[in-house]
């Protein structure tokens, strides 16, 4: 992957901390005063630091057999907010141990539970230290089940977490490995606009090894990417594009964009794109005409000629070289087939 473009093209940010609700929106059934109480303690949570003391008596909570399912919310909820904004605590909630009983709770059979697992596990995640730690207490499984069939929530927060731990590039491997890319695949198709936004994220990220690539291509990636591209109200286009960029690196990922006719839907977009669009539009369509001359006759076919004329006149310079560079492969490939014609 050219990193020095991607890198820079602002069509990707980082996976925030957690975007979940603070607080349920039923209290448990408790006195007016308890509730206050525990209300009271989660605000503070949400801004405080805290002690290596009340972070060992929420894992207590949290790991206790006896405990009621709300005890474990809550002090699973107050970890992920406590870790929510500050670094500090980050690094102090999992040196005290928290990250394996969070862990944990990514399996356990309440829902609600489980959502407070990956969403503690995400704010933890952006801690640099966590990463290899959430890795070895063995998180990317939970975290694949809870991509496939938890809240959505969960599922937003899942692939959040996914992304930060492929940054790290044994865990992006291991990622791919585990079963991850199905499941975003399917978030990125049929999720919320969140999920979508969040799934792409993570593909983005994980997309950068080969065999990743492959399996997202596996997975069906192509046809999905390419519906959000057509789709100027998707909210999509930019994040879609830049993905299936990543994809059709790969001969593999060539030849699904053009089975899906992907090649329209491209020259389309290098048509009636922002700037950026079209800059990613050629990228994608040289990659795809770099090794086939079959699909160098079909991009000509599809009438593709004129706008790569028209973003070479431009003023972005990376476009205009790239839509220069498109058009003399384009040309070279007719040139060959009409002495071909005069023999």
């Amino acid at each position: 992957m050219d990193q020095s473009f991607t890198d820079s093209s602002g069509a990707f940010s980082d996976c925030p901390s957690d975007r979940s609700g603070e607080f349920s929106p039923a209290e448990p059934s408790t006195s007016s005063s308890s509730a206050g109480a525990g209300l009271h303690r989660l605000l503070v949570s949400s801004t405080a630091s805290c002690s290596d003391d009340v972070v060992r008596d929420l894992i207590s909570e949290i790991e206790s057999t006896t405990a009621a399912s709300e005890t474990q919310r809550r002090a699973a909820m107050e970890l992920r907010l406590l870790a929510k904004h500050s670094p500090e605590n980050r690094l102090r909630i999992a040196e005290a141990g928290a990250i394996g009983p969070l862990v944990a709770l990514m399996s356990h059979p309440d829902s609600q539970l489980q959502e407070q697992g990956v969403t503690a596990i995400l704010n933890l995640s952006l801690c640099e230290e966590n990463k290899g730690r959430i890795a070895d207490a063995g998180a990317i499984r939970p975290l694949v089940r809870a991509l496939r069939s938890g809240t959505p929530v969960a599922r937003e927060n899942a692939a959040c977490t996914f992304f930060r731990l492929a940054q790290m590039d044994e865990l992006r491997a291991a990622i791919g490995r585990s079963g991850a890319i199905p499941p975003l695949v399917a978030l990125l198709e049929s999720g919320g606009i969140r999920g979508k936004k969040d799934a792409a994220t993570a593909l983005f990220e994980l997309l950068s090894s080969r065999e990743n690539k492959v399996r997202a291509v596996e997975a069906g990636i192509a046809r999905t990417l390419l519906d959000l591209i057509a789709d100027s109200e998707s909210g999509m286009v930019d994040k879609a594009a830049y993905v299936l960029h990543s994809v059709v690196e790969v001969a593999e990922g060539r030849a699904a964009a053009v089975e899906e006719d992907g090649v329209p839907v491209l020259v389309e977009l290098m048509e009636a794109g922002t700037p950026r669009q079209k800059e990613i539009a050629v990228r994608s369509l040289y990659e795809i005409c770099s090794e086939s001359a079959a699909y160098r006759k079909k991009v000509v076919h599809e009438g593709a000629i004129p706008a790569l004329i028209s973003i070479s006149q431009s003023k972005t310079n990376k476009a205009k070289k790239k839509a220069e560079a498109l058009i003399a492969l384009l040309r070279q490939t007719n040139n060959r087939q009409q002495q071909q014609q005069l023999k």
